[in-house]
């Protein structure tokens, strides 16, 4: 872990594999989740709007060359950027057939694009999902991530919050992903009611043991017309302090393998609809204070980790 921060970030890991930063860029696909067309559920994950996560994408009606030259355009200008990562970002992107996911990867065309990563559940990739994967990373070229949403290893919060999914799904798609040489990253949300500080060591052991690639840390942040912010008008709720968010933060990046990359230590969202974002402080200067208070008292990634 070649950093002067306290974690391995995800801009070294990707300077170690391409020799310069690497910008991601969203794709937003007019796919669904099982969570929400009735296969699982209608409603969603509890804290999922209906709107998704993509709050920063273009809209899906846009065909994907289009959004391609779009954002490659704006960030090359703004950042002088010369590779990028195709982000499939919002909802469950491999939830269609796979003829439909052919149709989509064979339109990553561009010579800049270097990478693609594919956001997704762990109960929605097949067997001939994964091998088509495999078989476009060798075809083309371009490294492929999976971002598969985990959130926590604890089962019973994955129920209270209608994940429609166990932690076995997840270690499932880990080691198949893996056996085709795919990378992995790992969504997790480090302030889910009813998670107590255990829970994110445990979640941290398991990513480590799995030997997941990535990691990406988030805060809840809760939406109105959604499960979860019903609970919070209503007052059955109850979330933990930014403080003791960033002290679990630190908890799990001790028990995290150093070799794995960190995306982000907390996540963004917009205020516009929301209940609760961030304890209304911007992301960055929560992320700058808890690579503050792991300097101070000389704590880093992996120090408990025996992975």
């Amino acid at each position: 872990m070649k950093t002067k921060l306290p974690y391995y970030p995800y801009s070294d890991y990707q300077k170690d594999k391409y020799g310069e930063k690497v910008y991601k860029i969203p794709i937003n696909l007019p796919v669904t989740c099982p969570n929400r067309d009735g296969t699982l559920g209608f409603n969603g994950c509890d804290f999922c709007a209906p709107e998704g996560a993509g709050f920063e994408n273009l809209p899906s009606s846009m065909d994907i060359k289009s959004q391609l030259q779009s954002n490659i355009a704006y960030i090359s200008n703004r950042y002088k950027a010369q590779k990028f990562v195709a982000y499939f970002q919002n909802y469950t992107n491999t939830y269609l057939s796979l003829e439909a996911l052919k149709g989509y990867l064979e339109q990553i065309e561009h010579e800049q694009v270097i990478e693609l990563a594919i956001s997704t559940r762990p109960d929605c990739l097949s067997p001939e999902q994964l091998d088509y994967l495999k078989e476009y990373r060798e075809k083309h070229g371009k490294n492929i991530v999976l971002e598969l949403g985990l959130q926590t290893a604890n089962y019973h919060t994955l129920q209270k919050i209608n994940r429609g999914h166990r932690l076995a799904a997840f270690i499932n798609a880990v080691i198949q992903a893996k056996e085709r040489g795919l990378e992995t990253c790992a969504h997790i949300i480090a302030n889910l009611p009813g998670d107590e500080d255990l829970d994110m060591m445990e979640t941290a052991e398991i990513l480590s043991a799995l030997k997941v690639d990535q990691v990406k840390i988030h805060a809840l942040y809760i939406m109105k017309n959604t499960a979860l912010g019903r609970q919070y008008e209503e007052g059955k709720i109850k979330l933990i302090t930014k403080q003791d968010y960033q002290q679990r933060v630190i908890l799990f990046l001790e028990h995290l393998s150093g070799h794995i990359a960190v995306q982000r230590l907390i996540g963004r969202a917009p205020k516009e609809n929301s209940l609760f974002v961030n304890w209304d402080t911007s992301w960055w200067k929560i992320r700058d204070e808890i690579i503050h208070r792991m300097n101070h008292e000389g704590t880093y990634q992996g120090k408990f980790s025996k992975f």
